[in-house]
Formats: C-alpha cells, sequence, structure tokens
C-alpha cells in the first residue's frame, strides 16, 4: 500500500522537479489510498491558485485510489504520533493514516524524514 502526501501530490499535479518521483505511487491505484485531510489540502491549495473549477478538476484523480477516512482509531493514533514526533496536525493524521494500513507513506516533507515506511524525497 502507497500514501502520498499533499506535498506529493500538488508537486505531480503541478508537473514540479520530483513529480516523476511520486508518479509510480500514484498510478498504482489499487494500492494507493487517500486519506481525506489530503484532499483537503490539494484542494484547499490548488482552489486558492487555480480557481474553483480548475481545482476541482485538478484533485479527481485523488479520487482514484481507495478513500481513508479519520477514525476514532487513526484519531488517537494520530495524537501518539503528533506528540512522539512534534507534529502538526494534519501530518499526524496521514501518519496515522499510513501505519493504521500499513502503508509506506510518500512525501517531501521534511517533518518525516527518517520516520519508519516513509519514503522521503527532498525538495529539488
Amino acid at each position: 500500500m502507497n500514501l502520498v502526501d499533499s506535498s506529493g501530490w500538488l508537486s505531480y499535479l503541478l508537473d514540479e522537479p520530483n513529480a516523476d518521483r511520486f508518479a509510480p505511487a500514484i498510478v498504482a491505484t489499487d494500492s494507493l489510498v487517500v486519506p481525506s485531510i489530503v484532499i483537503f489540502e490539494v484542494y484547499r491549495h490548488l482552489r486558492r491558485f487555480l480557481g474553483i473549477e480548475t481545482a476541482v478538476r485538478a484533485v479527481s484523480p485523488l479520487q482514484d485510489g481507495t478513500g481513508v477516512d479519520l477514525t476514532q482509531e487513526i484519531a488517537l493514533l494520530a495524537g501518539e504520533l503528533g506528540r512522539r514526533h512534534d507534529l502538526p496536525l494534519a501530518d499526524s493524521v496521514i501518519l496515522a493514516s499510513a501505519r493504521s494500513l500499513g502503508a509506506i507513506l510518500w512525501t517531501q516533507d521534511s517533518d518525516f524524514e527518517g520516520l519508519e515506511h516513509v519514503e522521503y524525497i527532498p525538495r529539488r
């Protein structure tokens, strides 16, 4: 299983320098999981810069993966992981979602660098 965080999705959707590094995890939709908070973050960012219609179309690939809602179990795990690794709320939920599903977290967010089961790709 793979979970691409918001930074990875934005890199891919905006064809940034690391887009090709995230593509394998994104196009393998049968093993892709997408937390609702990632959809929120990506849409919010794109809406700010591209307008509503373009943002809605741009986030449609995120719906090709299996959706992950914020359950009570994930929320409690997020609280623990956030405390342990000093992560902000969204990052805590994303990491907890990945851990609860046994997924690899793909990211270019340095908050995750060095954590287990994280494929950290430094920004270029």
